[in-house]
């Protein structure tokens, strides 16, 4: 399933499922028809686990031309939101090969692979949804720039678990853009550069896992203005997925929508010659194959 989180007017956010490549199902609208119990919010559903999810497929199990008018939308009339606020956004850095060494040339990182998985955080202030501003304060940064990266968004509480049984914890996958402010890391700290407002554009849809059976080979994408800037595949992970999750429960606890941003790959501005970065005006598109697109103008904040 491809669940959104939406809004039609000016009505509340509502939790909602793609049914199709141009319309939407209201899942709280199919739930009171039904009389079936059902979470109103996506962070909801997923902290309620496998029943939950369950309900809400058998809701729309009878396919769109069934479903009472209603409760479908044209994608086009509606607007879509963050998906929700995770409880931790947990970063990894260099985590492509060919980022180390962009990395280690144009943001002196060191040049060397890391041996383990290289951790920072988010806070939940800086999620923005799809079409939503990514804010340029001209006072704080003249290097703003993107990561386009895949998103995996935890199902079930981790702690301590092995790399094979870590797929055994995840809902689904999404698109976060790791907007960083490159002049604001702060010796070696990198949660102001990477955790301002508007810094972790996320969406435009959460994928269940069921419907995306190897994370490990999807292709990403990233273009500025419509120029591509990042091309590349999660396969080139120097961590695939099953090992972040194992590395960062070996100390943490991670809850139900909480959300892992695997990491980018190379073509970050920073790392261009010269290097080139966001300014208000852009229009920033990161893409994830079988996801998404996640479309963010950026505006200036002063």
């Amino acid at each position: 399933m491809r669940l959104v989180t939406y809004t039609l007017g000016s009505e509340a956010p509502r939790l909602g499922v793609h049914v199709d490549d141009a319309r939407v199902a209201d899942l709280g609208v199919l739930a009171e028809r039904s009389r079936t119990p059902l979470p109103a919010d996506l962070l909801s559903l997923i902290r309620e686990g496998a029943q939950a999810l369950e309900q809400a497929r058998r809701l729309i199990a009878r396919g769109p031309s069934d479903l009472p008018p209603e409760a479908v939308h044209p994608l086009r009339d509606v607007t879509l939101l963050a998906p929700f606020r995770p409880g931790k956004i947990i970063g990894v850095g260099l985590n492509y090969v060919e980022h180390v060494e962009e990395s280690s040339r144009s943001l002196d990182t060191d040049k060397e692979r890391p041996r383990r998985p290289v951790l920072f955080s988010k806070p939940g202030t800086a999620v923005t949804g799809p079409g939503q501003p990514i804010l340029h304060n001209g006072d704080l940064t003249q290097q703003l720039d993107w990561e386009c990266e895949l998103a995996v968004v935890i199902g079930r509480p981790a702690f301590r678990v092995s790399e094979d049984d870590a797929y055994e914890h995840i809902f689904g996958y999404s698109v976060v853009n790791d907007i960083s402010a490159r002049d604001q890391r702060r010796s070696g700290q990198w949660f102001f550069s990477k955790g301002q407002d508007s810094y972790a554009p996320f969406g435009p849809v959460v994928v269940t896992a069921d419907a995306i059976p190897d994370p490990m080979a999807l292709d990403l994408h990233l273009s500025v203005n419509g120029v591509t800037k990042q091309k590349s595949n999660t396969r080139h992970m120097l961590f695939p997925i099953a090992r972040l999750i194992a590395d960062i429960s070996s100390g943490m606890t991670l809850e139900p929508g909480d959300v892992i941003a695997t990491g980018s790959p190379s073509g970050v501005g920073a790392g261009m010659v010269p290097p080139e970065f966001l300014t208000p005006g852009d229009t920033v598109e990161a893409t994830v194959e079988a996801i998404g697109t996640l479309r963010n103008p950026v505006v200036d904040a002063r």
